[in-house]
């Protein structure tokens, strides 16, 4: 799995990383077990700081993508459809407050396509 930063983006470093390997994760490019570089290690290939490459293996571990193993490192976790699940939910979530509000169908896709647009960098 390569991990590539996109200097012109506005999105933040540690939030690339976490998005590539979410992705790489959830399409099956990087299968349970595989072992993530260290983050010395990612963040000298990357030319990051530490930190930036730690906040986002944090919010990686967090979300149930992937588990550090102590000196075994970080390897994507079995349980990465956690996130899919949990995003489902907001979702559901969402569908419901936007109906409840009156929206129509219509309206609420158009406000969840610009804030995924912002969210990715595509606006």
């Amino acid at each position: 799995m390569l991990i590539a930063l996109d200097p012109a983006s506005h999105v933040p470093p540690s939030e690339q990383i976490r998005a590539q390997v979410a992705a790489a994760a959830a399409s099956g490019e990087a299968p349970v077990g595989t072992k993530l570089p260290t983050v010395r290690k990612l963040a000298e290939d990357l030319g990051l700081a530490v930190n930036t490459v730690a906040k986002a293996y944090r919010e990686l571990e967090a979300a149930g993508v992937v588990e550090t193993r102590g000196r075994a490192g970080t390897v994507v976790a079995a349980s990465g459809d956690r996130s899919l699940a949990e995003i489902a939910r907001a979702a559901a979530a969402y569908a419901q407050r936007a109906k409840s509000l009156g929206l129509p169908p219509d309206q609420a896709r158009a406000v969840v396509d610009t804030a995924l647009r912002e969210a990715y960098g595509e606006a």
